[in-house]
Parts: structure tokens; sequence; C-alpha cells
């Protein structure tokens, strides 16, 4: 129960957030290395963005990518937070009755890396689809897929079982370094707030504040992997799978900081938080309470 309710925690969160991440997901894209020249600037800020994808593509259009991101969602923070649930209840994360740093911060790398593996295909497909726009606005790579399935077995067709991991090299570090950063900074500032007494220790104000918390270390931890992610994901393979952009993590990373600076590895910083934040918070808020839930009527 521990890994379906983790799944549905992140599966409630996702609907609020998705236009966010279409959002964030085309700002990291723009201004992307292409031959010598670069792709097109038309999104100035969040709420420009957020305007512009609405006018030109639909409301629709802010919900690119919902089915994948949803799938992604239960999948991999469904693995991630419930390989968690399991560390924690088994009392590893523990010393003397305290929440250790050092532990949660191994627990949360170690859930992260199972989850991004079991997640990479979905997310590979959910940035293609969320990159998808008319082509007055377009930004990065347009792949012209369908729908996920399609997607799914488009790269499979083309390139393989191993195609479907494209982009992992990226992945696992992202989703390890967040979710290293997000459930030892979430445990030790529940536990922070309880010794302060603010709220009753059962309150759920108990998880919001904590969730708060999390979510600025989460989002300053995870960008530059997330903007690396995001290239690599998206960028035109060759006939054998290989990237026409970038051969890695480590090359993505020098390139954009290279041509950006270290701005460029922080892009969509502010739509980074309007999605990471507030998905952050809510799935974490949704997960400790549908955990208490479970524990009460049991």
């Amino acid at each position: 129960m521990d890994f379906v309710l983790s799944g549905i925690a992140a599966c409630s969160a996702c609907l609020f957030t998705n236009p966010l991440e279409v959002v964030k997901t085309r700002m990291q894209l723009q201004g992307e290395l292409k031959g010598r020249g670069t792709y097109q600037v038309y999104y100035r800020n969040v709420f420009h963005a957020f305007y512009t994808i609405g006018k030109v593509d639909g409301l629709a259009g802010l919900q690119k990518g919902l089915v994948p991101g949803l799938v992604y969602q239960f999948f991999m923070n469904g693995v991630r937070l419930g390989s968690y649930a399991v560390i924690e209840s088994s009392g590893y994360i523990h010393t003397d009755g305290r929440v250790s740093a050092v532990k949660t911060t191994a627990a949360g790398a170690a859930a992260g890396v199972v989850g991004a593996v079991m997640g990479s295909p979905i997310y590979l497909v959910k940035t293609h689809l969320q990159s998808q726009s008319t082509s007055s606005i377009a930004v990065g790579h347009q792949h012209k897929h369908q729908g996920m399935l399609h997607a799914l077995a488009a790269i499979h067709r083309e390139h393989g079982i191993l195609g479907l991991w494209r982009g992992s090299s990226a992945a696992v570090p992202r989703v390890s370094v967040g979710s290293a950063a997000q459930l030892s900074t979430f445990s030790a500032s529940k536990e922070l707030v309880v010794d302060l007494q603010v709220f009753s220790r059962d309150s759920w104000l108990v998880a919001l504040s904590a969730g708060m918390i999390s979510s600025v270390v989460v989002v300053f931890a995870m960008t530059p992997f997330d903007v690396v992610s995001t290239r690599l994901y998206n960028q035109p393979v060759d006939h054998r799978g290989k990237g026409q952009l970038y051969q890695g993590f480590a090359d993505c990373f020098s390139k954009t900081l290279k041509k950006e600076g270290v701005t460029g590895l922080y892009k969509g910083l502010g739509a980074s938080y309007f999605r990471l934040g507030p998905h952050t918070i809510l799935s974490l808020l949704f997960w400790d309470r549908l955990r208490k839930l479970y524990q009460r009527y049991r």
C-alpha cells in the first residue's frame, strides 16, 4: 500500500501542476544550441509563457503530456516514495530516536535512483509531447508523436528497447539529487515543526509547512540537472539513436554552461519553482495524509 498511496499522491499533485511543467519545459528549451545558431526565444518569463501558450495553442496546450505525466508520477514517485516509506518504517533513518540527516539523504538518493530508472521511458515521451507546439512559437526539436502509446511504439521501432532509456544518464542524477534534497529536508522539517510546537503533531499543517521548506531546497538543487535532462531527452537523434546535439550528461552540461553561462543552467528557474514548488508541497502533503489515514483505518 505504501507504493500505491505514494503513486496516488503524486498523480493528485500532477493534475494541478502539469501546465507548469509544460511552461518549464518550453522555457528550458528556448535558446538551446542548434548547430551554430540558437532556437528563437519566445517566452520572456513564466507569466508571458503561460499567456503565449494559452493564446496560440489554446487551453489544451497547457495540459500537453498529461497522460504520460500521470503515468510517470504514479510509477516513478510510487516507487520512489514507496521505497522511502519502507525504509523509514523500518527505522533506518533514525539514530537514537532522531532523524539522521546522513541516513535520510542516503535513503532519499537510493529511492530516487530506483524511481528514475523505472520512469525514464515515460519521462522521455512526456518531454517530447510537452515540447510540441504550433510552429510560430515552437522551441526545441519538434517530435511528431500522436500520443503516448504512439510515441513509445515509434521510439521502440526506430531505436529498440534501449532507445526508451535514452537520456537516463541525466534522469538518474536529476531525480537522485532532487529526491535526496526533498525527502531529507521534509523529514527534518517535520521534526523541527513538531519540536517548535507551532502545530499539533497530527495536524496536516505540519506536513504543509515541511513541504514548503522542502520545495525551496529541491528547486535550487534540482534545476541545473532538470535543464540538462530536458535537453537530452528532447534532442533529435540519428538513425542509430545517437543524439545530434549532445553526447551525454557532461557534454550537455558543459555546452550549456559555455554558451549560456550559469544562468543557462538555471533557465526557467521561476517556472521550475512554480511547478516543482506546488508539486513538492502537494505530493508530500497528500502522501503524508494518505499514509496516516491508511494507518488509522487499516
